[in-house]
């Protein structure tokens, strides 16, 4: 199997899962604003899987404010 990135024309998708994850914690996009001190459309971007570049600095704040790992807000699938 070649997985060269320029043959494959289905390599997949990474998917933002962290509405997910704040309906399980109850918290409220607002409240991870403030917890994570950025705006409230940034925060509406990563929630609604509509980032086109993912900061990694801000998913750090976020584990670290929900206590969880990256894994649960950022999936891979094929």
């Amino acid at each position: 199997m070649n997985n060269n990135i320029y043959t494959i024309n289905d390599y997949g998708k990474v998917e933002i899962t962290l509405k997910d994850v704040l309906l399980k914690k109850n918290i409220s996009r607002n409240k991870l604003c403030k917890m994570i001190a950025v705006s409230f459309d940034l925060v509406n971007r990563y929630y609604n899987n509509s980032v086109i570049r993912v900061d990694t600095d801000i998913i750090a704040r976020m584990c670290y404010v929900l206590e969880c790992q990256v894994g649960d807000i950022l999936k891979y699938k094929k």
